[in-house]
């Protein structure tokens, strides 16, 4: 996956349409990419979709966040609560 490639962060949301943690988060998640798009790469997996990405990722429950820099995976959360994923923002940015 080369959008993890680079220097920038960037975060990986695991969704699935039919999820309703999913859909509950999907506007905070919108609001934080407006919020941090100089800083950070947003970017929508649809695990159903894209079934070989969430393979390789490892997503085990939806929704699922990533964190990548440089290639490497710096963390993940998993869960449709605003404070863990505003945390890792902050903390890895």
């Amino acid at each position: 996956m080369k959008a993890i490639g680079g220097d920038r962060l960037v975060l990986i949301d695991c969704y699935a349409t039919w999820c309703g943690p999913c859909k509950a988060i999907a506007p905070v998640v919108d609001k934080l990419s407006e919020e941090h798009c100089a800083e950070v790469d947003f970017y929508k997996v649809d695990v159903d979709e894209c079934s070989e990405v969430a393979a390789e990722l490892g997503v085990r429950a939806m929704p699922t966040f990533f964190f990548f820099k440089g290639g490497e995976k710096l963390d993940s959360v998993a869960g449709a609560a605003e404070g863990p994923i505003v945390a890792a923002l902050a903390r890895l940015k």
